[in-house]
């Protein structure tokens, strides 16, 4: 397990480089330039030159390479930049740097997905245990139901529906906004519903084929009841696919909907990626691109390390 481990942090460098590579690519290559605001008053075109060859926008291969010096801390090792880690300030937002934005709205997002996560986890794994130990019955029917609602109805129409229901009708919690478990409980739910209902259609196949295989029966035979069989034995080699599923599901969640944030105006990382995209802010894009991928492979990483926890095959092959 450890030499696993060390290969997958030696490859983390290239694999973010690799993301960085492409982002910027397919970042420089959009329309539009960040400078000028076509909404407002433009600024002369003698300041929109000077600024781009301030910000290497003229250039980009020196771009590219000034930009993943200060990122990755090399610039700062070598004299050339004033502190390690320097994301570069937001072309869009000028009086705001890209690493103040991350400081301000990851940890919203952090907290936005991890209660979703949870939540998502509690509901997904009742209803597909459920529905895996009464196959063909009516709380299958409804487990079925449910996982077909969750996959199928876009987040935005849940959160509309959440909030003309519990905010606008019986005005049990507040419209939008941030600061109070108030303000978190009805996005949670909207980000966690397409989550739980993929965690509820796995655990209830995985389910109905640990309660039908060979230990389970021998299991039986020896006196357990059904529950003690689908507690002891089935839920943890049911859970098996769901684990390796919660890594990218979970950085997908922890960094943010797109939706859920603007539907309840939520101050997260998914509503500035979406205004970097259109404003072309190139420093935030790459900033926020270059975060959402360690966090993925962070994420990744350690939920194959839990899955050599859980099933000791695993760790005897590493």
């Amino acid at each position: 397990m450890i030499q696993t481990l060390l290969r997958r942090l030696a490859i983390l460098p290239l694999l973010l480089l690799a993301i960085y590579t492409f982002t910027f690519a397919l970042a420089w290559l959009a329309p539009g330039n960040p400078l000028e605001n076509p909404e407002g008053r433009r600024p002369p075109r003698e300041v929109v030159e000077a600024m781009q060859r301030q910000y290497k926008l003229d250039d980009p291969v020196a771009f590219y390479f000034e930009y993943l010096g200060k990122a990755t801390g090399i610039s700062w090792l070598m004299g050339d930049a004033t502190k390690p880690f320097d994301l570069g300030p937001s072309l869009r937002q000028p009086d705001w740097s890209v690493n103040e934005i991350l400081w301000n709205a990851l940890p919203v997002s952090v907290t936005l997905g991890t209660a979703a996560m949870l939540l998502a986890l509690l509901i997904g794994l009742v209803a597909g245990t459920l529905s895996g130990l009464h196959p063909r019955g009516w709380i299958d029917a409804v487990g079925q139901a449910f996982a077909m609602i969750g996959i199928s109805v876009p987040s935005f129409v849940i959160g509309a529906a959440l909030l003309i229901v519990f905010a606008a009708q019986w005005k049990l919690l507040p419209v939008g906004g941030w600061g109070s478990l108030g303000n978190l409980i009805l996005p949670a739910f909207a980000l966690s519903l397409p989550f739980a209902a993929t965690i509820a259609r796995m655990t209830r196949v995985g389910m109905i084929e640990q309660m039908s295989s060979d230990h389970a029966r021998t299991a039986r035979a020896k006196g357990l009841s059904r529950a003690q069989v689908a507690r002891r034995h089935a839920l943890k080699n049911a859970f098996l696919p769901v684990l390796s599923w919660l890594g990218p599901a979970t950085a997908v969640a922890l960094t943010g909907s797109f939706v859920v944030e603007k539907v309840f105006a939520v101050p997260g990382l998914g509503r500035h990626f979406v205004d970097a995209v259109l404003g072309k802010d190139l420093t935030l894009v790459m900033g926020i691109t270059l975060t959402y991928g360690l966090l993925v492979a962070m994420l990744n990483l350690a939920v194959d390390l839990l899955y050599a926890w859980v099933d000791p095959r695993i760790r005897v092959q590493s």
